[in-house]
């Protein structure tokens, strides 16, 4: 069973209703028991930094989710969800959760590509994954597939071997990281079609090593 964590930041429903789609058990939940309890957990999320750590907190998930990266079992991060697993984020100037240590910040205002056009914030539409390296959750991914992003903030953890995939928008930025049982997704898997879909299935059977 693999539990989708419930903290009031939306985005719940189409991650359950991709899961279910594949055929895979999962509950929407924010009870920290069931957290414990599941064989997988996905961490989602779409708002701010700031409000998402106050209802972690408040409703004792901050410690079931870091209960869960110390155990090792399977922990996926997506979009906000990737964001506060760092220390710091500069939404807000929130203190996160610290599962990483890194920060998120936003893309500089004004936004150019190398050609000095103005790119809008918030990144929003399909981009590409450069995948930096091996990882048993994208090898059912072909090397052309695009994925679904609506972010202003990105993640920066400290140390370069975190990072799984990077993504060029006028800078190249960190967009996927892999720590021994984490993965953590700025982009939308479960909004990017078949290769989303992909990746679930592949999170889904994964047992929490980084490399095979």
């Amino acid at each position: 069973m693999i539990s989708i964590i419930d903290y009031k930041a939306g985005n719940l429903t189409s991650v359950e209703r991709a899961l279910r789609q594949l055929a895979i058990p999962c509950r929407i939940t924010n009870d920290p028991n069931y957290i414990l309890d599941a064989d997988r957990v996905i961490f989602p999320g779409v708002g701010a930094a700031g409000e998402a750590m106050k209802v972690l907190k408040a409703e004792g998930l901050d410690q079931a989710i870091k209960t869960v990266f110390l155990s090792g079992r399977p922990l996926l991060g997506i979009c906000l969800g990737t964001q506060v697993i760092l220390e710091f984020s500069q939404e807000n100037n929130t203190s996160c959760l610290g599962l990483l240590p890194g920060e998120v910040i936003r893309f500089p205002s004004p936004h150019l590509d190398p050609n000095g056009r103005v790119l809008k914030i918030p990144h929003m539409g399909w981009n590409r994954v450069e995948w930096t390296r091996d990882h048993p959750l994208i090898r059912r991914i072909p090397p052309e597939s695009h994925f679904y992003f609506v972010h202003s903030y990105y993640p920066v953890p400290r140390e370069a071997s975190a990072v799984l995939g990077r993504t060029d928008y006028g800078e190249l930025f960190p967009s996927a990281l892999a720590v021994k049982n984490l993965v953590a997704l700025q982009f939308h898997p479960e909004k990017s079609g078949p290769p989303g879909l992909a990746l679930l299935k592949s999170f889904s059977e994964w047992e929490g090593k980084d490399v095979d």
